[in-house]
């Protein structure tokens, strides 16, 4: 079975935010890391060259697959953030309808820039994930 692609590494978060080419990236990045810290009570850390991870869970799937992922986290991307969070809590849609300006993929919030959501609701979006994860994966 292959290796999960994306794992912790020790890469500087803060070296990697500073490298950042768009000041209002990093200043959102700062915003995501200090929300994300308070939900999940953990320090961020870097998964794989771009994505900022807090927190992790072990999964295996039906598969066979299995492996560790982080419990939330976000991509400051060229053209938007990819924010990760677990879909599937109860009341996603609910929040999702009151969050503002965004798209979703399968397994990410997509947003330009923090301005264009309500943080309050992407809050409780990222502590509903996690409990969602936590009830599912123990």
């Amino acid at each position: 079975m292959a290796e999960n692609k994306t794992q912790p590494t020790d890469q500087s978060v803060k070296s990697f935010i500073e490298a950042l080419d768009d000041q209002q990236k990093i200043a959102d990045s700062y915003s995501l890391v200090k929300l994300m810290k308070e939900v999940t009570g953990c320090d961020p850390k870097m998964w794989g060259p771009s994505i900022i991870g807090f927190d992790q869970y072990y999964y295996k799937y039906e598969s066979g697959r299995e492996g560790n992922m982080l419990k939330a986290g976000f991509s400051p991307r060229k053209r938007e953030f990819s924010i990760y969070i677990m879909s599937g809590f109860k009341r996603q849609e609910e929040l999702l309808q009151k969050l503002g300006k965004h798209r979703t993929g399968k397994a990410c919030l997509y947003v330009k820039k923090l301005d264009d959501i309500d943080m309050d609701i992407l809050r409780e979006m990222v502590e509903e994930s996690v409990k969602y994860v936590d009830e599912k994966y123990g």
